[in-house]
């Protein structure tokens, strides 16, 4: 375990080195993360929305078979039936229960998507953070690049012989491998 633990160790660190020189990528990483986390909340949001419109929807059909019963017990009474008065009375008493705990989880319901409006609030506006963070870390890095001093071109000596080498396309290669390798390992990292 001591090999993959240093390789380990080893690749944190490079992950960490590259952040600290592209902290724009990390940024992007954060971003996209808060939004995944704003598409499920407002997923979500979109869900208990529909879960209070039938929970209304039930309180009203509750509401009406309870004014239903309620005239057919005072129908049994009139015309003296008191064994369809009390079974009338049973069933609306019943009723008024199931109605009862329906209100419940109905205001329990809206108190969950206060709070989940909440959260979406303040993930849009961590969000927004994020995203002018990484608008000032993209600026600082095109400022630094272009204050960066361009080497010398005006040494003379024996190699100057105007001669100006080509880009190796092997060693472009392996820069572009070496990226995207640092790439994927960073998002795996973030994705934990």
């Amino acid at each position: 375990m001591g090999l993959f633990d240093d390789l380990s160790r080893f690749l944190e660190m490079r992950l960490e080195e590259f952040l600290r020189q592209h902290p724009q990528l990390e940024l992007q990483a954060l971003e996209e993360k808060l939004r995944d986390q704003e598409e499920e909340t407002l997923r979500l949001i979109t869900n208990l929305r529909q879960q209070q419109q039938q929970q209304e929807a039930d309180i009203l059909e509750t509401a009406q078979e309870i004014q239903r019963w309620h005239l057919r017990t005072e129908k049994a009474q009139a015309a003296g039936r008191q064994d369809l008065a009390q079974a009338a009375q049973v069933r609306e008493a019943a009723l008024l229960r199931q109605g009862n705990q329906r209100w419940g989880q109905m205001e329990m319901l809206k108190e969950r998507l206060e709070q989940t409006e909440t959260l979406l609030q303040k993930i849009q506006i961590r969000r927004q953070e994020v995203q002018d963070r990484a608008v000032k870390a993209q600026v600082e890095a095109a400022a630094r690049s272009t204050s960066e001093p361009t080497p010398n071109r005006d040494v003379s000596g024996w190699y100057q012989s105007g001669f100006t080498p080509e880009p190796d396309p092997l060693e472009e290669q392996f820069k572009r491998w070496e990226m995207d390798e640092e790439l994927d390992q960073l998002k795996r990292s973030m994705g934990r």
